[in-house]
């Protein structure tokens, strides 16, 4: 069985298309063009992930396929809409720069540029506004940092380490 943490999500399979056992897969990601031409996914059915063989896949727009799936008859399609959408971490394609996938800084130490060393990336938590970093002190308390671009100045990969310029007086307000 494939762990949902050994995985991400994709999209949602959210209608049926036509009569012949098509669904339209809307893809929630910024780089949609990505996953146009995926051989294979993973729907979560009842809390478990099943993988499924594309049998077809059409390009709808930019944020949604029409796919078809191998050995899933047009009747029994329609049990499997508003089934979430997996994919392996090895499909992510890589990223480079600053730019990074929360699942691959966790455990990254974090230097801001006034306070210094500030502790390791535990988690991230999803915002309305923007997500949230959590980064855990020597002394174990956490400290939530904002993930907005331009507080994220460096990602050294090789060393593991994240620079950041934390708005004045952010940290401080944590382990004061």
């Amino acid at each position: 069985m494939i762990a949902i943490d050994d995985c991400f999500y994709l999209g949602k399979i959210t209608k049926l298309f036509g009569y012949k056992g098509e669904v339209n897969l809307f893809l929630d990601t910024d780089t949609p063009k990505n996953y146009y031409t995926i051989e294979s996914v993973l729907l979560d059915v009842q809390g478990e992930l099943i993988p499924f063989m594309i049998q077809s896949i059409k390009q709808k727009n930019k944020n949604n396929l029409v796919v078809s799936f191998h050995h899933i008859s047009p009747d029994e399609i329609s049990t499997y809409i508003n089934a979430s959408v997996f994919l392996p971490l090895s499909k992510l394609p890589p990223l480079s720069g600053n730019k990074f996938y929360y699942h691959e800084v966790k455990s990254y130490t974090v230097i801001d540029s006034t306070y210094g060393l500030v502790g390791k990336v535990n988690d991230f938590f999803e915002n309305p506004g923007h997500d949230i970093m959590s980064v855990i002190n020597e002394n174990n308390q956490e400290i939530l940092i904002p993930v907005v671009d331009h507080f994220f100045e460096n990602l050294d990969r090789k060393n593991q380490i994240i620079y950041i310029s934390a708005p004045e007086g952010l940290i401080e307000l944590y382990v004061s």
